[in-house]
């Protein structure tokens, strides 16, 4: 079981390092409240539907699995640890 630890662990680190590089490459969100105020992009609106499709979109889904799989990875090596 040590040696399945110690390949998850590496693979936590490798998803870490994946995790910190896609959330540096995301652009800032700095709409705020402003932007409720004076009327920001709304989610029925064309652009917020098709933002999946355009770069940040796509850093935003591929974060989303990263994450994912770093929460599943530390539950799996807490779970062997005991």
């Amino acid at each position: 079981m040590e040696v399945v630890a110690t390949i998850l662990k590496i693979i936590l680190v490798l998803v870490c390092i994946g995790l910190i590089v896609l959330v540096m490459m995301q652009e800032g969100n700095e709409n705020g409240l402003s932007s409720s105020i004076t009327g920001g992009v709304s989610e029925s609106s064309f652009a917020a539907r098709n933002s999946g499709r355009t770069k940040e979109g796509q850093l935003k889904k591929y974060t989303r699995i990263l994450l994912i799989a770093f929460m599943a990875i530390a539950l799996v090596i807490n779970i062997i640890g005991k």
